[in-house]
């Protein structure tokens, strides 16, 4: 079996362009070679002029690197705007189709806040990992090769400089180190306040209904101290690491300079090379500028390991295996889910005959949702098979399996298109034809053809009710086709004589296939082939819905007493 997965994108990926990122460290590190061929020269052209000799060629080459050092600063900014742009993208995509591909486990997992917050602030951050590197390449190119130049003009002034270089370099190891620490922090606190937003955007009925606005600011805002420490603590690590290369790196140019003053009393330099090493000492003690790359690089790094987290999720694997002809019959071997420490299905054995309808009833908890989606691969079982038709599910092609097996869903998600095509939007060039023919299977068709451009009508613009939706998403399931139908609470939001009636199309065969409900309502249950009767679990009975009426647990899970009174729909009919 073979298994697809989103490759991870570890801390050293250059991004989706490496020839531009490589572009980018060669044009970075040229501006900072021409900004070390500068005081050179400069000094060159200072020596000729203090001794009165013909000095025109030299000016024109301090113009010519002033003017290359200015179009590479403006190359280098073009580029690295560029680069950043397109490795954010990059990531943005490589994350979402990731976290599509790890399916709820990935909400539930991080949250949908905290996995929104990664997705646009850190994938952001992230993305300017390559330029942070590029940058921080060229600003330590910048005093190594100040340190050659320095010992070029003399060795004295080398040695110098690198009594006091291991003192510098202590300083930027502590600050990189503290910096990921406060940013790591910082970037988490952030996720969770996106959470908690995340889940009050989600009830945001509920908290008016209840009045609790207020309460639920305070809560959402309530990592804001800790969020603002840890600001506070980056801008602390930030300044006392500049506070302490300010006190250093002052004393070490002073140090070059005054040595260059007595080698140049000793007639060992010239006045020019006294000017030159002045300016290797600026540059070879930049620490403010290695600070400043090495904080945005921190940041990058922390952003890339939350997207690291999210890209460790496997996702699920598919096989090679094709369908065999047959009904689409629907056999669960074992199975057992395991959700936090709790098996919410354990040891489930079921089979759906193809071309039947069976119908999942069960007391809140029981697992039919999870059912509903290990027997479609929407999920993993922890332990057990499922099988379509003889073959396990996780052999199929992912395209096989996504082509064998529709759902529609409780609350189904319709994403911005036009009607016709989120009808037809797990169809690769639906017909017109089937997706009136699937809306009318799902008694849509009338409801559609009063919008105000029909079919044609935009989804934002389609005012419709919680039942409105279920039609339209049951229309999706039933324009898909398939061998499997799984209806997971699709039919709640219906009223009963709509749900009557598509519940008739279903067992008649109406929507082809075989067909899995999990079912609320007496009526619902009471029209399938088969009944199967969830509890704690396991499955506890299979059979007709009139022989598990007897039972008064059974009907106890409808909301009926020990005499079959049900208070929703009545008894089986």
């Amino acid at each position: 079996m073979t298994t697809r997965t989103s490759p991870r994108a570890p801390h050293g990926l250059l991004g989706p362009a490496p020839a531009r990122c490589l572009v980018l460290c060669l044009v970075s590190t040229a501006a900072t070679g021409a900004g070390l061929l500068l005081p050179t020269t400069l000094g060159r052209t200072l020596d000729l002029l203090l001794a009165q000799a013909p000095a025109t060629r030299w000016v024109l080459y301090c113009a010519a690197l002033v003017l290359l050092i200015a179009l590479l600063d403006a190359a280098e900014t073009v580029l690295g705007g560029t680069v950043d742009a397109r490795t954010t993208a990059w990531l943005r995509r490589r994350l979402t189709g990731h976290v599509l591909a790890v399916g709820p486990r990935a909400t539930a997992r991080f949250g949908p806040g905290d996995l929104v917050a990664r997705l646009v602030g850190n994938a952001a951050q992230a993305g300017t990992a390559p330029t942070a590197r590029a940058a921080l390449l060229a600003a330590l190119a910048g005093p190594v090769g100040a340190v050659v130049a320095l010992g070029l003009v003399s060795p004295w002034l080398a040695a110098v400089y690198l009594a006091g270089a291991p003192v510098l370099a202590l300083l930027l190891r502590a600050f990189a180190r503290d910096t990921r620490e406060c940013v790591t922090r910082y970037q988490e606190v952030q996720g969770r306040i996106a959470q908690a937003l995340s889940e009050a955007v989600g009830g945001h009925r509920t908290i008016r209904a209840a009045g609790t606005e207020d309460r639920e600011t305070a809560r959402i805002l309530r990592p804001l101290p800790e969020l603002s420490a840890a600001g506070h603590r980056m801008w602390q690590v930030q300044g006392r690491a500049s506070g302490q290369s300010v006190a250093v790196a002052p004393l070490l140019q002073l140090a070059v300079v005054a040595v260059a003053g007595v080698l140049l009393a000793r007639h060992r330099v010239t006045v020019g090379e006294v000017l030159a090493a002045s300016r290797y000492a600026v540059l070879a003690t930049g620490v403010g500028v290695l600070v400043g790359q090495l904080a945005g690089l921190a940041r990058a790094r922390a952003a890339a390991g939350r997207l690291d987290e999210v890209l460790a999720q496997s996702p699920l694997g598919h096989g090679e295996r094709r369908l065999p002809p047959g009904p689409g019959r629907l056999e669960l071997r074992g199975v057992t889910a395991v959700r936090g420490t709790r098996a919410v299905l354990d040891g489930v054995d079921l089979v759906v005959p193809g071309g039947t309808t069976l119908a999942v009833v069960g007391r809140s908890g029981a697992g039919k949702s999870l059912l509903a989606a290990v027997a479609g691969r929407l999920a993993e079982p922890d332990a057990g098979e499922v099988l379509l038709d003889g073959v396990p599910l996780r052999e199929l092609t992912h395209d096989e399996l996504r082509r064998a097996i529709a759902y529609a869903f409780e609350r189904p998600a319709l994403l911005g298109g036009t009607v016709e095509e989120e009808i037809g939007l797990t169809l690769g060039s639906p017909s017109p034809a089937r997706v009136r023919e699937a809306a009318r299977t799902a008694h849509a068709d009338d409801f559609v053809r009063r919008l105000p451009d029909g079919y044609d009508t935009l989804v934002a613009d389609a005012p419709r009710s919680g039942g409105e939706s279920q039609r339209l998403g049951l229309a999706r399931a039933f324009a898909h086709g398939g061998r499997l139908l799984i209806l997971d609470d699709a039919l709640s939001s219906l009223d009963t004589v709509t749900e009557a009636r598509i519940a008739e199309a279903l067992v008649n065969g109406g929507a082809g296939g075989t067909r899995l409900l999990v079912a609320h309502r007496t009526a619902t249950a009471a029209r399938a082939d088969a009944v199967a009767w969830l509890d704690g679990g396991r499955v506890r009975a299979v059979g007709p819905h009139e022989e598990l009426w007897r039972a008064a647990e059974y009907r106890a899970v409808f909301g009926s007493g020990p005499d079959g009174a049900d208070s929703g729909d009545g008894g089986p009919s």
